[in-house]
């Protein structure tokens, strides 16, 4: 009778950390034993010594897997000396919650409760002023010489939530002083705007942009006519008026 071969499939047949009892005299393939040690398969020889006998060998190999010992937790091939499965799973488990619980601690003494966050300030809406529907009022100051007609109106105040104020003048031949308690950027749209100053006049013409500082003292004037829109901060200028 020829001798059994033993095969990598019948290796691998016997499951990984299995058992397989070998026919006896029989051939392991070279490839057979390689499977047999990636797979921690154990090769059971039941060739009897000299001299001995033994009971009628199987012949074909016989599987006997390993059966798993049960335990807390996964089932594990792991070798001696590894750590349980169940016990390692349990301890990182508690270590885990351990960080959580002292993180929480610190960050609740360090970080105080946070207050809700504030109301978002309604938009302003955008303020559009048309010379057409803005008639002008008599200047309500002193100052102006007598025949010189001076007219204003505020088109944007704080009533509108703006922090500076603007409007449209007009002037007719002549001159008048005037001391700003507040910043004044006026730009001329018609005729000709004369603001005379202690180091000179200047002259501004349709399109020119003047800006006069708080603190100056100033003559407003005109040779013929002039109408410009001014803009002030802050918004309540005649209040800051002197």
């Amino acid at each position: 009778m020829g001798r059994i071969a033993v095969s990598a499939a019948d290796v691998r047949a016997a499951g990984e950390g299995g058992r397989l009892v070998l026919p006896a005299r029989a051939v392991v393939t070279p490839l057979a034993r390689e499977v047999a040690r990636d797979l921690r398969v154990t090769l059971v020889d039941d060739t009897p010594a000299a001299g001995q006998t033994s009971p009628q060998a199987p012949a074909t190999p016989v599987h006997t897997p390993v059966q798993p010992t049960p335990g807390p937790g996964p089932s594990s091939t792991a070798g001696p000396g590894a750590p349980t499965p169940g016990l390692a799973g349990q301890c990182a488990d508690g270590v885990e919650a351990r960080v959580r619980a002292i993180v929480a601690s610190v960050l609740g003494a360090v970080a105080p409760t946070s207050a809700p966050p504030p109301a978002p300030t309604p938009a302003r809406p955008v303020v559009l002023a048309r010379a057409c529907d803005a008639p002008l009022a008599p200047f309500g100051h002193p100052g102006p010489e007598p025949g010189q007609d001076v007219r204003t109106v505020d088109v944007v105040t704080s009533a509108h939530g703006a922090p500076m104020a603007a409007g449209y003048m007009t002037l007719t031949k002549g001159s008048f002083p005037w001391t700003l308690t507040y910043d004044e950027v006026q730009v001329v749209l018609e005729g000709e705007l004369r603001i005379g100053t202690s180091d000179g006049e200047r002259v501004g013409r349709p399109g020119d942009v003047l800006y006069v500082p708080k603190g100056s003292r100033i003559t407003f004037g005109t040779p013929g006519w002039a109408k410009f829109v001014y803009v002030t901060f802050p918004a309540d200028w005649e209040g800051q008026a002197g």
